[in-house]
């Protein structure tokens, strides 16, 4: 027998909606006033790209499908291909991630577990030298 605990989805876990948000929150925080980040940002106002940052990663770890009914498939490399990013911008990346996850204090599986996928996601989108 499946209890309510067992079928809740990671998004469900963490605290749902408000977790995700203040993660997202803090993460563009540290994008706004990051000198390698922020270049790859062209729209003076942050809100729009974490507002989609927010729909991803709900809909990613389990919670409402909002980012596919407006966006389609993720596709996240190529929708990341115009932005040279760098092994540099994945470390400022992962820094400022590593930053939001601490500022919410996620049990230490949950934070591993969530670490583990950004730290591969951000490998990944990995495009160009330097």
């Amino acid at each position: 027998m499946v209890t309510d605990q067992q079928a809740a989805s990671f998004y469900d876990a963490i605290g749902g909606h408000e977790t995700m948000r203040r993660i997202v929150a803090k993460f563009y925080e540290g994008v706004a006033d990051d000198p390698v980040l922020r270049p790859m940002y062209p729209e003076e106002d942050l809100g729009p790209a974490e507002e989609r940052f927010l729909l991803f990663l709900t809909q990613y770890w389990g919670g409402p499908t909002t980012y596919s009914e407006q966006r389609g498939h993720p596709r996240l490399r190529m929708r990341h291909a115009p932005f040279a990013v760098t092994a540099e911008a994945r470390d400022h990346w992962l820094m400022n991630f590593r930053a939001a996850l601490d500022a919410v204090a996620l049990p230490p599986e949950q934070d591993a577990q969530f670490w583990d996928y950004v730290t591969h996601a951000a490998q990944f989108m990995v495009n160009a030298p330097g």
